[in-house]
């Protein structure tokens, strides 16, 4: 099997990434692994569809540090196939990160991407379903009761307003953007840096207030789902909590957080349940929750990042369960062909 990991850029890929520990995976099942970028594409005229890749070598790395060395090296002389050539796309870019400089790329993999599911490619997460993820606004189409209380606009007098509603204070960010960018907590409307901060905050288009929740002073857990479930191996979730800094609201690993090992409890799996039936019909294959107490924060469906750490944490490779899953749907498109949908196949 071929299976494409589609990236921002090869170049910002890192050892740690979990990109890098699927596709580690990968090669050590014996699967041969490619990466594409979002210029990488080409639509010929007869409308077939090829594209430029780097090729790992066929002989497996043995460490995350080899992959990317091996990688790096591969996009000196990448190579082209027809999208045929390619049975798994995984589309694990980050939109956010190319809105602004390269906006032309920001939705490549999701344009081409429903190219390559019209051929025969199986696409993960669902192209379609991920254009309609493209904002933190995906996370008001998911039921009421597991989500807290949120506004989202542009005006100030309106977010002074509702914070002035929550005596716990708020968090504002972006509407758009991801990592923990600009993420703000206001303890009252009448906050000295209010002011600054929504100028800082609303540079990148709408924002979002939503009532902050004590819980997360201890962070937040991060609850892997595929295919609609906890993601499990050897008896342990791929689950972990993401513990602030100290002195700082954002529990994002690349802010600076920390991830320690968390005991799943049945209020996160009852959470998990709630969101299961859009995620399924939405094709959202492999997705990470972010849970503080008994409310969802966000979900993360284009770059849940994480399975490194979990691999040390819990003594099981969760990136090879995932692969597997790949492996499954691959032999079911061999068997149905293209009669079944990919938003179905990306789920089963």
């Amino acid at each position: 099997m071929r299976i494409a990991f589609f990236v921002n850029s090869i170049e910002s890929e890192t050892p740690g990434y979990t990109t890098t520990t699927l596709a580690l995976a990968a090669t050590q099942r014996g699967h041969s692994v490619v990466y594409v970028e979002p210029g990488d594409f080409i639509l010929r005229p007869d409308d077939s569809l090829a594209v430029s890749v780097a090729v790992l070598p066929d002989a497996p790395c043995k460490t995350p540090d080899k992959l990317y060395a091996a990688l790096k090296d591969a996009t000196k002389q990448k190579k082209t196939f027809a999208i045929g050539d390619i049975d798994v796309l995984f589309l694990r870019n980050d939109p956010s990160l190319d809105g602004t400089d390269r906006p032309w790329a920001a939705n490549a993999g999701i344009m081409f991407g429903r190219l390559a599911a019209e051929q025969g490619v199986i696409v993960v997460n669902d192209p379609d379903g991920l254009a309609q993820a493209q904002s933190k606004l995906y996370l008001q189409t998911f039921p009421e009761a597991i989500r807290p209380a949120t506004l989202i606009s542009r005006s100030i007098a309106e977010i002074r307003a509702f914070i002035d509603k929550h005596s716990k204070g708020c968090i504002v960010k972006p509407l758009q953007g991801s990592g923990g960018k600009n993420v703000f907590h206001i303890a009252t409307p009448t906050d000295s840096n209010l002011n600054q901060i929504f100028e800082a905050a609303s540079g990148d288009g709408y924002l979002i207030a939503q009532v902050y929740i004590p819980e997360a002073k201890a962070g937040d857990v991060r609850l892997f789902l595929m295919n609609g479930l906890p993601l499990m191996r050897d008896g342990s979730y791929a689950a972990f909590r993401r513990v602030p800094a100290k002195g700082d609201v954002r529990s994002n690993i690349h802010a600076a957080g920390t991830a320690r090992k968390v005991k799943v409890t049945d209020t996160m799996l009852r959470i998990a349940e709630m969101v299961r039936p859009k995620l399924i019909g939405d094709g959202m294959f492999l997705v990470g929750l972010d849970i503080v107490g008994d409310k969802l924060l966000e979900i993360n469906v284009f770059t849940p990042g994480g399975l490194a750490p979990l691999a040390d944490m819990y003594k099981t490779d969760f990136a090879t369960r995932v692969i597997v899953a790949l492996e499954e749907k691959a032999t079911l498109r061999r068997a149905y062909g293209k009669t079944m949908p990919n938003s179905r196949l990306a789920t089963l």
